[in-house]
């Protein structure tokens, strides 16, 4: 579980900012959406609010860019292109060095993991645990010069040499197979960051349909890091059905008038307007839903379904994903193309410790102030489950909690978001200057 996250210097995010997960002291007063769950050391949801271009998507960009170094700054990133990071754009922060930190729980156990970055390479890396609650250096890098702690096992000073100075140390040591780091470096594939406003278009082209249909029929070895773990894709091959099924009960619970669903190949003979060998077809997926009262065997395809039902599809393997693993998930914009009540679902069942029993957690940003109200029944977010942006007259983004303001324990939320008593919403000009 996500602890807290800290950066600085990306995007708008010019001063360091920090999101946390730990929960605050809850009073009588403040909404409970955990059934059985008095207060839970680490929070499963987090809200930000705030103005358009506060700085909201800039945030979980930057969670995003994060996870994307560790999985990929090895592999992918070109050797002699620097660190594609987005520092703040204006001033000297420009060309100052940028921080990322992240705080997590695996099995129990605290980790903090960071690094900092400027625009050709890594300048610092380290990664810090806590097994039995006494903080251990696994390792601490300064550039080229790497430290590393007597608690970590491995091929620490080989993985130091193929480690190049625009990539992370923990990204080229998994790749080297380094056990002992396998799982920081899992915690991190399993990350998602979820675009709603770049999500599919209306005509839901063929690579989307095929992205989602192969992460729900997902091959085993996609599951494996290294590709021979058997156990491991025994077990994947046994949970196709399962994830299959899961995906079934999650359109029945968003979208009551779906009730089934199917996904067919077809042989594919044309690419990009080329003709395809016979040898060389690829399957093509096409996705087919079945709805309430339909006539009997009519199926509609996914071009024809809503864009907020194109949305949950998109979303559907990232959602399971996250609850299947207990990791994190965000999501940018959760109101674009969802009804409000598929928002509020969402948020229950991230909140409900029964659906989600591997403490999985969301993270998102929204504009949709009924999560924060009792319009749609009990509140679905606690106090300190909101988190709100604000831009400085600089353009430089602040990130505080609601818990900052102390609201009392009957105050009306939502009104009170608004009404602007916690800032976060944004400043409207003289209407009657348009046409002028």
């Amino acid at each position: 579980m996500l602890v807290e996250f800290r950066v600085e210097n990306h995007r708008s995010l010019r001063d360091e900012q920090a999101l946390s997960m730990e929960a605050a002291v809850r009073d009588e007063g403040d909404a409970q959406p955990q059934d059985g769950v008095a207060n839970p050391q680490y929070l499963p949801v987090a809200a930000l609010y705030g103005a358009n271009a506060s700085g909201k998507s800039n945030l979980l960009s930057a969670l995003g860019f994060m996870r994307d170094a560790v999985v990929h700054s090895h592999r992918l990133w070109p050797p002699d292109e620097g660190v594609p990071r987005d520092p703040y754009a204006w001033g000297p922060k420009r060309d100052a060095s940028s921080f990322f930190e992240a705080v997590f729980m695996i099995d129990g156990v605290r980790h903090e993991y960071g690094f900092v970055i400027d625009d050709s390479r890594i300048l610092e890396e380290w990664l810090h645990v806590w097994p039995l609650g006494r903080k251990q250096m696994w390792f601490e890098r300064d550039r080229d010069d790497f430290k590393f702690g007597e608690n970590l096992k491995g091929e620490n000073r080989l993985s130091s040499k193929i480690t190049r100075e625009n990539g992370l140390f923990l990204s080229a040591a998994v790749q080297n197979r380094h056990e002992q780091l396998v799982p920081v470096f899992r915690w991190f594939r399993r990350l998602r960051v979820f675009n709603i406003a770049g999500g599919p278009p209306p005509s839901t082209p063929f690579a989307f349909v095929e992205a989602v249909s192969r992460a729900l029929m997902r091959e085993p070895t996609q599951l494996s890091l290294f590709h021979d773990n058997a156990s491991e894709e025994r077990t994947a091959r046994s949970a196709q059905s399962t994830r299959l099924e899961a995906f079934r009960a999650l359109l029945r619970a968003a979208d009551a008038s779906i009730v089934d669903f199917r996904i067919e190949s077809e042989a594919q003979e044309e690419l990009s307007g080329a003709l395809v060998p016979y040898n060389r077809k690829k399957p093509r997926f096409r996705m087919y839903f079945q709805h309430k009262n339909s006539i009997a065997d009519a199926w509609l395809p996914l071009e024809q379904e809503s864009n907020g039902t194109k949305q949950l599809v998109g979303l559907a393997p990232h959602l399971l994903d996250a609850l299947s693993h207990g990791s994190l998930l965000v999501i940018d914009e959760l109101e674009r193309s969802f009804h409000p009540l598929l928002a509020l679902f969402l948020v229950q069942t991230f909140n409900c410790p029964k659906l989600n029993p591997q403490n999985a957690q969301l993270i998102f940003s929204t504009h949709d102030t009924n999560l924060l109200g009792t319009t749609l029944g009990e509140p679905a977010l606690r106090r300190d489950q909101i988190w709100l942006t604000e831009k400085d007259d600089d353009g430089s983004t602040r990130v505080y909690p609601l818990t900052d303001f102390k609201p009392r324990k009957a105050e009306n939320l939502e009104r009170g978001y608004l009404q602007g008593r916690y800032g976060a919403i944004p400043f409207l000009g003289n209407i009657d200057l348009i046409g002028k």
